[in-house]
């Protein structure tokens, strides 16, 4: 293999373009002469060239050390350095025809060159000088690459992004690859090339697989078609494909990213699910100048929308939680991303009601969007005093400030668990809708329900410790291979909370269009092959038996429910009797909560929500 040195000596370059440069030189006189020239003419063009031929040599050294065209590594050359050496060339040029100016005039009514030798040398020095550097360049870059495991890559989008992830790849010296192609969406690019490579149908990734056994792709398209990116990754899956994206453009340093920047493709854009259009103008009215409060501010949905809710300029934003360090990097995103927003940070338990009302009556908050909450399913049917405490009084007492306070809007976070409970904390968060309900029958305040399934990457979900399994070598333990779950991106979530806040009147619940519901042992099995690994040979999927409280599967709405549609087609309103006069059975509730009577907890819970069966 050609071996570089880690510098050549500048002297070796500066003879080397002096070189080029002559044989140029040489090469135009070929050209002017037609390759067919008597011998007497040579010898009388040469006659008039060799006494000023030092001349040639002299300025080509000066002008090429005036722009430093031999300072630059030759390996690494740039479009900077070609530029300097057009610059240089040309300044030679006409150096030279101003030369042949003053000898025709002043000394012997010779040119220095004849003007086609003078044209012709300018092209050829050019040409060979950047030619020399881009050959010195491709033997270095091949030279460093690792020819033992070449890795076969197509890169899925043939724009711009798609370009510029061709070059990227191809300058990545420490790893040997092969780009087969292109694949892409457009028909008209069907069969056409680009820099050398063919752009594919998608619908032929199978066949060129199986001809050039292709170990990645990289998703060069920022916002691809969400069902077509679904169908791409899941025939990845098939073909044991991995897959990469390229980087958002924000995160590219000075217009540029480095093939250690591509990401693995995340197990939501297995979701296929299209982006969210919002009625913004409506947002906009609804949320900018308000004062807006989030309990539960340092959690995945709570400080999700605070990162939605920041775009559209509220008056403040208090947040409110009691995990002291989730506020304490919450502040600092809000400060990099968002610094024009004025926000509080407030530390403080939903279940102390002076601190609750001391805080609504300060701030005095025109919406309040409750995601506090304890969510954990097993967790709570072990501690069902402190699911009633945190969810049902929690939630009262915030409820109750805000009708006394009259703040315009209350939007409650709910979940799918709360429908047909099975589990503590589902009932729990189902009281707390009745109640809301109820609330909202007698109050200014207007009470809002939203309710949608699992987050995905949210605190504690199944999705990070399915991560963690993986990245431990595994097993990945799933329990039960029948259960199956529904699924929304955090950003989806929150933006859909923003609209139902928008359009409800009060009173509603509303329920969320999650898509279909996805097998949980179908989720593990995707995660770890997006991960690069082989089920069963590299991570084990373990079966555990369902927890306390599980359901195999969730309910959006509950049997006695119905819908109606909304403007929006990804929200729905569930249509549910408002239950009356239930003060005192949730007063009685919360009378429990010290005493930690559970079964006494339960049996109340049931009469409530005489859906809730346990198992």
């Amino acid at each position: 293999m050609l071996r570089f040195r880690s510098r050549t000596p500048r002297w070796v370059i500066v003879i080397l373009d002096l070189l080029i440069n002559l044989f140029a030189l040489f090469f135009a006189y070929i050209i002017r002469f037609d390759l067919d020239s008597q011998s007497e003419l040579i010898k009388e063009e040469w006659i008039l060239l060799r006494d000023y031929l030092w001349i040639f040599i002299v300025v080509k050294l000066l002008v090429f050390n005036v722009f430093k065209i031999h300072k630059g590594l030759v390996r690494y050359t740039s479009t900077q350095d070609l530029n300097r050496i057009f610059i240089a060339v040309s300044t030679c040029t006409l150096i030279f025809a101003g030369f042949g100016l003053i000898r025709y005039n002043f000394i012997d009514e010779h040119y220095f060159v004849p003007t086609s030798v003078l044209i012709v040398e300018f092209l050829a020095s050019f040409s060979f000088t950047i030619g020399s550097r881009f050959i010195v360049k491709l033997i270095y870059l091949e030279s460093k690459k690792n020819k033992q495991d070449i890795e076969r890559i197509v890169i899925y989008g043939a724009g711009v992004s798609g370009i510029i992830t061709k070059r990227t790849v191809e300058n990545d010296t420490k790893s040997a690859i092969q780009i087969i192609g292109f694949i892409d969406d457009n028909p008209k690019l069907w069969g056409t090339r680009i820099e050398g490579k063919t752009v594919f149908n998608p619908a032929q990734l199978k066949s060129i697989h199986t001809k050039n056994s292709i170990d990645t792709i990289i998703i060069a398209i920022q916002k691809p078609n969400a069902l077509r990116r679904k169908a791409l990754l899941d025939e990845c899956i098939e073909l044991k494909i991995k897959v990469q994206k390229v980087p958002n453009p924000k995160s590219w340093i000075n217009g540029e990213f480095t093939s250690k920047q591509f990401v693995k493709a995340k197990i939501e854009d297995l979701l296929g699910r299209e982006e969210i259009k919002l009625n913004i103008s409506k947002i906009n009215q609804n949320l900018t100048g308000k004062k807006i409060l989030i309990t539960g501010a340092a959690g995945s949905i709570g400080s999700g929308l605070v990162k939605q809710i920041v775009k559209f300029k509220p008056a403040l934003l208090i947040l409110f939680d009691q995990a002291e360090s989730g506020l304490y990097d919450l502040q600092w995103e809000i400060l990099e991303g968002a610094p024009q927003v004025k926000f509080e940070i407030v530390i403080g338990d939903v279940t102390h009601k002076k601190r609750v009302e001391n805080l609504i009556r300060s701030y005095t908050p025109e919406i309040v969007f409750h995601a506090a909450a304890y969510k954990h399913v097993p967790l709570m049917e072990l501690n069902p005093s402190e699911a009633v405490k945190t969810n049902i009084l929690g939630s009262k007492i915030l409820i109750d400030t805000c009708d006394s306070f009259k703040v315009e809007k209350f939007i409650f976070i709910s979940t799918d668990k709360a429908v047909n409970p099975t589990n503590v904390m589902g009932a729990t968060k189902r009281v707390a809708e009745i109640y809301a309900q109820h609330k909202n029958s007698i109050s200014t305040t207007q009470f809002i329900t939203t309710r949608f399934g699992n987050v995905l990457g949210s605190n504690g979900s199944v999705i990070p410790l399915f991560q963690k399994q993986i990245e431990n070598g595994g097993p990945i333990t799933i329990t039960d291979e029948r259960i199956t779950r529904f699924f929304m991106s955090i950003p989806e979530a929150c933006q859909l909370v923003l609209e139902a806040s928008v359009i409800g009147n009060g009173g509603e619940i509303y329920v969320f269009d999650m898509g279909d519901s996805v097998k949980i042992i179908d989720l593990a099995r995707k995660m770890i092959s997006l991960s690069g690994m082989t089920v069963d040979k590299d991570i084990q999927i373990k079966v555990t038996g369902l927890r306390p409280g599980e359901k195999l599967y969730e309910e959006l709405l509950a049997n006695e429910e119905n819908t109606l549609p909304t403007h929006h087609d990804k929200i729905l309103i569930a249509k549910t009797n408002v239950k009356k006069e239930i003060d005192q059975k949730i007063n009685s509730l919360i009378g429990l909560i010290d005493g930690q009577k559970n079964d006494e907890l339960v049996r109340i819970i049931k009469e409530i929500v005489p859906e809730y069966q346990e198992i």
